[in-house]
């Protein structure tokens, strides 16, 4: 089973833009479609973005549009979500998660990290 360990949260301003990393180990990390998430407190776990396997598509929730990018790179195993346009309301704990498809659904996906901390202050 794949592992995954996120970095890159932290305090910025609203405005500003963060950059966030999600480590994956083994062999097989291009045989996973990759996601990002997110879930600030007393709310459900949200869909930010999602990549295919090969990082030729994308997919984004309506929220973040325009505004977040997500890309891999399978030979360092390791998908980014750039975060630029930064607003109070993207204050959350953001996990990555791999899985066979690019899914909405939080349950699709069958690996995930620990989550890092992204606080916007406005």
């Amino acid at each position: 089973q794949v592992q995954l360990v996120e970095s890159g949260g932290g305090l910025v301003q609203a405005g500003g833009s963060l950059r966030l990393s999600c480590a994956a180990s083994g062999r097989t990390f291009s045989s996973y479609a990759m996601g990002w998430f997110r879930q600030a407190p007393g709310k459900e776990r949200e869909f930010v973005a999602g990549t295919t396997r090969g990082g030729g598509s994308t997919y984004y929730g309506d929220s973040v549009k325009g505004r977040f990018t997500i890309s891999r790179d399978n030979a360092k195993n390791t998908v980014y979500l750039q975060m630029n346009s930064l607003k109070p309301e993207d204050t959350a704990v953001y996990y990555c998660a791999a899985g066979p498809l690019v899914v909405t659904s939080a349950s699709n996906y069958y690996g995930w990290g620990q989550g890092t901390q992204v606080t916007v202050s406005s």
